[in-house]
């Protein structure tokens, strides 16, 4: 897969991979990783589609200097810019975690309009249930503002977020989930500029549920995949079953054996569901 970039018009760049020929298919990956989080599923998909891997500003090589807002309109801006570049009008697009919530804002502020829309585990509308350690990063980031705390924090966050925690994110304990976080967090410690920076997206943030996205629902005409882990105990399937009533066009598939980073438990099966509702 060769890097290539996309440049928003306010200066910021946006990182992604490409593989593959026929439709395009972008993969938005979820919070403090990378494009890599769909690594194992990527060869079963790219016999299909010209698979589009970018990485969200603030990870990977994508945008990270303080300059930039960070909100999440920002965001939903910069993602429906990097479509219309790079995807082309109505294109598959997937994402999860933050990637999803990112990708729900910019349909909802009208900047894409996918032809299929893959939405995997994340909180949708619904409070996240882990309101302790949510607390506990957007306190940290936030000292992250303040010189000197941002270099100490990007420290700090390198030494928690260990290579261990990734087999921790799959329900088969996948050794090559440890890549994953070694890449995700290896330009982290000593970074105060990256650290000021997740600083001004903490703060902006949409912590809280999300009730808009209930209005929302009944207007996305788009078949929409709601495509959830069994076992993420971040993201229950109980608000999955709450937006399926009310979408239009919606499907629930839930993956077996399966935990937060599903391409890491079953990366045939990912790319499976990915497939049939896509192609």
């Amino acid at each position: 897969m060769r890097l290539r970039l996309y440049h928003h018009p306010d200066g910021a760049r946006v990182a992604y991979r490409e593989i593959g020929t026929g439709p395009p298919l972008a993969l938005l990956h979820s919070g403090l990783l990378s494009h890599k989080e769909w690594e194992p599923a990527v060869e079963q998909l790219a016999d299909r589609f010209r698979v589009v891997l970018p990485d969200l500003p603030l990870h990977g090589d994508s945008e990270s200097r303080p300059r930039h807002p960070y909100t999440p309109e920002w965001l939903a801006e910069v993602l429906g810019g990097f479509a219309a570049e790079v995807l082309g009008p109505r294109p598959l697009l997937a994402g999860h975690a933050a990637g999803a919530e990112i990708l729900l804002d910019a349909v909802a502020a009208g900047h894409i309009r996918p032809r299929r829309l893959v939405l995997m585990s994340n909180r949708l509308h619904a409070q996240s249930p882990r309101a302790r350690m949510r607390l506990a990063f957007q306190l940290a980031a936030r000292g992250a503002a303040v010189p000197g705390l941002d270099v100490l924090l990007s420290y700090g966050a390198g030494a928690m977020f260990t290579p261990q925690r990734g087999m921790a994110l799959t329900v088969r304990r996948n050794p090559e989930a440890s890549d994953l976080i070694r890449h995700a967090f290896a330009d982290v410690p000593g970074n105060a500029s990256l650290a000021r920076s997740w600083a001004k997206c903490a703060r902006a943030w949409h912590w809280e549920a999300n009730a808009q996205l209930l209005e929302l629902y009944p207007r996305l005409d788009m078949p929409v995949l709601l495509l959830w882990a069994d076992q993420d105990s971040m993201h229950p399937l109980a608000p999955a079953e709450e937006a399926l009533a009310l979408l239009p066009r919606g499907q629930l598939r839930v993956l077996p054996s399966t935990g937060f980073l599903m391409a890491y438990d079953d990366p045939v099966g990912l790319a499976r569901e990915l497939s049939a509702f896509c192609g």
